[in-house]
């Protein structure tokens, strides 16, 4: 299996994990302009979360979640303000920037992983 194939099998085992706690999947794969959002969700106390996937084979590595650097963190929230935008979504709407880590022995919501960057 390739990369890519790896990838797209890790985020929907990701989409099922969030659906299983309560989350409605809004959109998988939002591209624009500035990049990408894996998953775009509300979860159960209905805020509007973009979730970032990432997989990890083992620890070698790192951590999936430590993936996640300032680079990527400040792409998905530039995406994010797209989306919003795209959606008619405002400031009175609650947000997070999420993390799904995801190893072959689990799965992991780490919410809040990160704060909006400002563009």
């Amino acid at each position: 299996m390739n990369k890519r194939e790896v990838g797209s099998e890790e985020e929907a085992l990701a989409v099922r994990f969030l659906e299983d706690r309560g989350c409605r999947i809004l959109e998988r794969n939002y591209r624009c302009s500035a990049g990408e959002i894996d998953i775009v969700f509300t979860d159960d106390r209905g805020r509007i979360c973009f979730g970032e996937v990432k997989y990890r084979e083992n620890a070698d590595k790192g951590l999936p979640e430590e993936a996640v650097d300032t680079r990527k963190q400040r792409i998905i929230c530039r995406v994010s303000d797209h989306y919003r935008a795209e959606n008619g979504m405002d400031e009175s709407l609650s947000y997070s920037f999420d993390v799904i880590a995801v190893t072959p022995a689990e799965t992991r919501w780490i919410r809040n992983a990160f704060e909006y960057t400002g563009r």
